[in-house]
Formats: C-alpha cells, structure tokens, sequence
C-alpha cells in the first residue's frame, strides 16, 4: 500500500488522524497567508515561526501514524 493510500484510508477511518490532517491544513493556509503579506511586523514574524513548529508538530504525529499502519 502506497503512502497515499494509507492517507486515505487514515482519513476515511481514523478520526484524530483526520482531526490533526485538517488543522494541519489549515496552518498551512494561515501561514501561506501571512507570508504573502506585503510587509511583515516584528510580530507577523513571530506568529509564522510559531505555527510552523505547531505545524512540524503536527505532520511528525501523522507521520508516525502512517508508519503504524505500513
């Protein structure tokens, strides 16, 4: 079974794998975001650096899922 097909399956069976999937997807979006601000503040800076740890967080426990399941 591919990684891919192991994402989906995840993502149709599991709920906390489907939970952390979706807020990681929406870090994403909100870091994307603010980096495509024109101009960063001091505290725009700071917020990034703290999503994308959360984010990193985030996708190192779905990543040990998949490896679960492989």
């Amino acid at each position: 079974m591919s990684e891919e097909e192991i994402i989906e399956k995840l993502l149709e069976d599991d709920e906390d794998f489907k939970k952390v999937y979706s807020e990681h997807r929406e870090l994403d979006d909100v870091v994307r975001a603010l980096e495509e601000k024109d101009s960063l503040s001091e505290d725009d800076e700071v917020e990034i650096k703290r999503l994308k740890k959360i984010k990193l967080s985030l996708k190192d426990r779905m990543e040990a899922r998949i490896r679960e399941v492989k």
